[in-house]
């Protein structure tokens, strides 16, 4: 046999195969459309598991923030057939014409596909939506989770959920259309940590979008992984205290513990049901909040700036003592040619002075500061001298955010040189020019939270934590920035005079703030009237109690009420007793805040 032929048979006999399957291979692929259809029925489908979020407690454990079950109602427009959509729409209070708007959506989007037609359906009304619902073929229902605020409350705190925007879902790729995020508060700012992880399961679907099987029997599915629970600073019942003693009144509470920068309570009023913007009705509802000219989305105690009046002095009194510029024993005479004072006092030391609040004396501190005679040009001068002084006073946290977790704080405004010469020109403006900021009026602007903070600093003698709502994240605790001390720059030992004097404000029978007295309890305050022009001033009140060992530092505004001493002094006496007494000993003092409102006021 020649097996040189026997080579050439078999090469040949290789080749024939190749060409075979080569030419059946085409045919499948290119001829028939048989296989080509199936490939193109089945498509592999990631099914999202969403996690359960994550709870919300305040400080002792009281639940705040939950889940709750509700229903988005959905179809898939392939399925469904002709029905009486007057009657399906009173189903689900729809009317004709909204049916039709999102039957159209829908179908726009994908026949095959689900769409949702309404939304955040509550049990109770799904309840009665489900009894009928098989009547109509394509509609099915959709469990959803949302916040349940429990004790209706804490809205400027807790914040609000709602479903993601677009331009949340284009920065964040955990996000899709329909899923929901926090958008304010600690619901945004804790966001990641409160959403957990997102499982999924891998399917077969045809074009349909049909299920035909799971994949490799779930090898590749993987769970949810539930958000972290919070426990947050907030005291839950001096919480509901200090909104029920704003009630029918504008302005802001911040309480704070000086030893740990946690924030106790915060109150922006009017404030509003957090509830309200859960359900069906959110839209409807916060559109409502939204044109309310008293604004109660707005949070005030972050984002509301006021000049800090009186109350700025015992800064002044604090960075010029620093400073060397005055010491605790300079008196200075109340000089009411150059600016205008109230009282009998005439010629003050600096207790006395802050006690007296004696505006002639912090005019005279003010400019020896910022007139340090360091040059003979007295424009220049005021140059050298504001940028010392802006430095000083950014020191104790204002002009900033403080550090905070809360979201969307409104930082004030400390002038320095750049500011200036921004409105009067380089050397167009002096010590004549800025003045009225030694009393805490021209351009100075802070929030409620920084004035808290403020007490918080002088309560300690010197320094602060960044003030913070943020207790435990889970069981790990706080974040480390929160547990490191922050200095103002004072020395301890010149707080001395000033916490003196704020005890005389409050305990000595002329202190301009003896309605916040508190038997057995020693409040260190200081009282605060915010010019306010052309409407009547606000009543501003910082304290910190008891004086040693302080518990509680607290500021409190009550916009268009008048006098510091009037009206802000008592609410805070009353939070202050309830706190640390767990009681109130003056049920009248009380009732006398609770009875009391201040609306927006006509102009003077």
């Amino acid at each position: 046999m020649n097996f040189g032929n026997r080579r050439y048979i078999i090469t040949a006999i290789i080749l024939a195969f190749a060409f075979i399957f080569a030419i059946r291979l085409l045919t499948l692929q290119v001829v028939s459309d048989s296989y080509k259809a199936k490939a193109a029925e089945l498509t592999e489908e990631k099914i999202r598991i969403y996690p359960s979020r994550g709870l919300v407690y305040d400080r002792n454990g009281e639940l705040l923030v939950a889940n709750r079950a509700i229903y988005d109602l959905m179809v898939v427009p392939r399925k469904t057939k002709e029905f009486d959509t007057l009657a399906f729409g009173q189903l689900v209070n729809m009317s004709v014409e909204e049916l039709r708007v999102e039957l159209k959506k829908a179908r726009n989007y994908s026949r095959h596909k689900a769409s949702v037609i309404k939304k955040q359906i509550d049990p109770d009304i799904y309840a009665r939506i489900s009894e009928k619902l098989h009547r109509y073929p394509g509609f099915f229902a959709q469990a959803r989770t949302v916040r349940s605020y429990q004790k209706g409350f804490g809205a400027h705190v807790l914040g609000d959920y709602a479903e993601a925007g677009p331009s949340e879902i284009e920065n964040d790729h955990y996000y899709r259309s329909g899923d929901y995020i926090g958008k304010s508060g600690i619901e945004m700012t804790y966001e990641k940590e409160l959403r957990g992880k997102k499982g999924a399961k891998y399917v077969l679907v045809d074009v349909r979008n049909n299920v035909q099987e799971s994949l490799s029997e779930g090898k590749y599915d993987t769970s949810a992984v539930a958000g972290k629970d919070l426990y947050i600073t907030i005291d839950a019942e001096l919480q509901a205290y200090a909104e029920l003693l704003m009630s029918n009144k504008m302005g802001s509470i911040v309480a704070i513990e000086p030893a740990t920068g946690e924030i106790l309570t915060l109150v922006s009023a009017p404030s509003f049901d957090p509830n309200l913007l859960v359900g069906s009705n959110r839209g409807e509802n916060f559109r409502k909040l939204q044109v309310d000219s008293l604004k109660p989305l707005y949070n005030r105690a972050t984002q509301g700036l006021y000049r800090p009046g009186s109350i700025f002095k015992m800064v002044q009194s604090l960075v010029a003592l620093q400073r060397g510029s005055i010491t605790k024993d300079t008196r200075i005479a109340c000089n009411r040619g150059i600016i205008g004072c109230h009282g009998s006092h005439s010629y003050d030391d600096l207790e006395g002075a802050i006690i007296h609040s004696c505006n002639p004396y912090f005019h005279q501190v003010f400019k020896r500061m910022i007139e340090p005679g360091e040059t003979t040009n007295r424009f220049k001068d005021a140059q050298i001298g504001i940028g010392r002084w802006n430095s000083d006073i950014k020191k104790f946290g204002f002009g900033s955010n403080l550090g905070s977790d809360i979201p969307g704080i409104k930082e004030g405004n400390v002038p320095n040189q750049k500011y200036y010469d921004g409105i009067y020109g380089e050397l167009g403006w002096a010590f004549s020019t800025i003045y009225s900021m030694s009393i805490g009026e021209g351009e100075l602007l802070i929030n409620p939270l920084q004035m808290a903070n403020l007490a918080a600093i002088i309560a300690n003698r010197g320094w602060y934590h960044a003030p913070h709502v943020i207790k435990s994240i889970g069981d790990e605790g706080k974040p480390e920035r929160f547990l490191q001390k922050i200095n103002s720059g004072v020395n301890e030992e010149y707080f001395t005079t000033v916490v003196n004097a704020m005890e005389k404000v409050v305990g000595q029978d002329g202190g301009t703030a003896r309605r916040a007295r508190i038997e057995g309890v020693t409040v260190c305050g200081k009282t605060g009237t915010v010019q306010n022009e052309p409407y009547p001033d606000h009543s501003v009140f910082i304290a910190f109690a008891p004086k040693d060992n302080p518990k509680i530092a607290i500021s409190v505004y009550v916009e268009y009420s008048g006098f510091g001493g009037t009206w802000a002094a008592p609410i805070a006496s009353l939070l202050i007793e309830k706190y640390l007494n767990d009681s109130i000993s003056d049920p009248s003092k009380e009732e006398r805040i609770i009875e009391q409102s201040f609306g927006m006021p006509k102009k003077k």
